[in-house]
């Protein structure tokens, strides 16, 4: 493939372009809490849940915007997913059902 003025162009404007790159954020579970209790992130970003308890977490979502359940596991282990729609995601743990985080994901 051969790489002409005008393509090498839209690449660089593709890599360099705002909003290009997805975020991730990190949320831990310790004491049986999240870190956060409210976390704001973009369309697209990705949120790991890190597992910093001696116990396992079931972290899940029945959310409109975003259902997902991520299953259990144990200390030192994350599961990650992407918040791909904009509104708000109330995340609970299936184990410890006082654990409750809301996310709002913004466009």
């Amino acid at each position: 493939m051969r790489i002409t003025p005008n393509l090498l162009a839209t690449l660089l404007a593709l890599a360099i372009a705002p909003g290009a790159h997805a975020g991730e954020h990190v949320v831990t579970q310790k004491n049986k809490s999240f870190s956060v209790t409210r976390l704001a992130v973009k369309t697209g970003d990705t949120v790991r849940f890190t597992n910093d308890d001696p116990f396992n977490h079931n972290i899940f979502s029945l959310s409109e915007v975003k259902s997902f359940d991520l299953g259990s596991y144990g200390h030192g282990l994350s599961k990650t997913v992407v918040l791909d729609k904009p509104g708000m995601v109330e995340v609970e743990c299936a184990v410890h059902p006082d654990m409750k985080l809301m996310v709002e994901v913004r466009k």
